[in-house]
């Protein structure tokens, strides 16, 4: 069983008991963190693959150490100039150890995703009751659309303040 997820920024292909090194983390070394963000399945030829994540795939690993990577020289020169300019740079990293592979994960996040929906109806109810706000959000070009299916004269040139008050 393997599985493709994003941490840090970073897409990896993980597996139980796999070492991998990831740009670094804020938690401690040997504590446990979980990674939601499984973009990919695979389980014995069994492959899910997700739009982008996978809804409550989890993989959780174990944080061994953070440390800094191999030295990468940085050397830039412009011929015939006497620029020369020489860096040296150093990635730090957290080398973590997987340790399971969840497939079918908690219900808290589905619940929480599914309470989200119902947060941003009255949102949406409260932008159509002010006009103003909604004017101001629009372009110049929406703006003049609606002044002519209004039927106001000269809106072509009208700027976008003087729009939206003879729109209100």
């Amino acid at each position: 069983m393997y599985a493709i997820v994003e941490i840090a920024g970073q897409q990896f292909k993980v597996a139980k008991d796999q070492k991998v090194f990831v740009h670094r983390l804020g938690s401690e070394e040997g504590s446990k963190v979980s990674f939601d963000n499984v973009l990919l399945l695979d389980d014995n030829g069994n492959v899910t693959i997700g739009a982008p994540a996978i809804d409550g795939a989890a993989v959780e690993a174990k944080v061994v150490k953070h440390l800094k990577g191999d030295k990468v020289i940085v050397f830039k020169k412009k011929r015939r100039k006497g620029y020369r300019v020489k860096n040296g740079h150093r990635q730090a990293l957290t080398e973590i150890v997987i340790e399971n592979i969840v497939a079918s994960g908690s219900t808290k996040k589905a619940a929480a995703k599914k309470e989200a929906p119902k947060k941003e109806a009255p949102k949406k109810e409260a932008k159509s009751a002010n006009e103003s706000e909604d004017l101001s959000k629009k372009t110049v070009v929406e703006l003049k659309e609606m002044a002519k299916s209004k039927g106001i004269e000269g809106y072509s040139s009208m700027k976008k303040a003087e729009l939206i008050a003879a729109l209100s």
